[in-house]
């Protein structure tokens, strides 16, 4: 009884740790992916409830990268910011849709592994029920400067992207102006200076881009909190599709 006392107790630590309720946790599963270059990349995945019903309907993908205090091998612990939101009754039920939240290893970082990320996605694609017109990125911190560089990589694969209190290259914007990318930062972050977000959206809108930009007055290194939370964003993200004729 001890034992299942002691074990009920750090489950709900890992829960309250997260950000997610018990019910919102069970809603997302853990799984492993291999690249072709045989990286490990562990992953979770929420799939909206519609996918196991028989049909052919599609659904969209985000691709959540968390920041650097979350890296590790866990697999649990890049729920503990932003994915919750998702997971909410009420967002699963306007916006059906995959997330696919994976974890950088401990000493990694995602600007290294974007190929790897886009291996995964093509692999969910392979699996699942993903609408290729409708596939998003967004991450914060660490996540964030990940978000830019996939952006820069592959920018023909996204329908839409949110860095958050990240950074990029400016130099590589016009690659990926017409991409529809809102950004967020807080402009008391001293952890990853709003500078960074501000050159990119200079540099994405000298390139001919349309960015939208959100500057949180009076916040630090915490701009995903309201941006997840905010209904507005997630109206945006997923009213976002790609032009597949490009």
């Amino acid at each position: 009884m001890l034992r299942l006392c002691s074990t009920l107790l750090m489950f709900g630590f890992l829960l309250v740790g997260s950000g997610l309720s018990a019910q919102e946790s069970s809603l997302y599963q853990p799984h492993t992916f291999r690249s072709s270059t045989d990286a490990e990349l562990k992953y979770q995945l929420l799939s909206p409830a519609a996918a196991a019903e028989p049909g052919e309907q599609k659904f969209p993908l985000v691709l959540f990268l968390h920041g650097a205090g979350e890296r590790g091998a866990d697999n649990q612990a890049q729920l503990k910011h932003g994915t919750s939101n998702f997971a909410k009754a009420d967002v699963r039920e306007k916006f059906p849709c995959y997330v696919a939240a994976p974890q950088c290893g401990t000493g990694k970082w995602w600007n290294t592994q974007a190929d790897v990320l886009v291996e995964l996605i093509a692999d969910l694609q392979k699996h699942h029920r993903i609408d290729p017109d409708r596939i998003y990125v967004t991450g914060l911190s660490m996540g964030g400067f990940g978000t830019w560089e996939l952006l820069a990589q592959k920018p023909q694969l996204f329908a839409a992207a949110a860095p958050i209190c990240g950074g990029g290259d400016p130099s590589k914007a016009a690659g990926y102006a017409s991409v529809p990318i809102w950004v967020f930062h807080g402009d008391k972050d001293t952890v990853v200076r709003p500078e960074l977000s501000r050159a990119m959206v200079d540099a994405l809108k000298k390139a001919g881009g349309s960015p939208k930009y959100t500057e949180y007055p009076g916040v630090g290194h915490d701009s995903w909190t309201a941006t997840y939370s905010d209904p507005a964003f997630m109206e945006w993200m997923f009213a976002q599709k790609r032009n597949s004729g490009k």
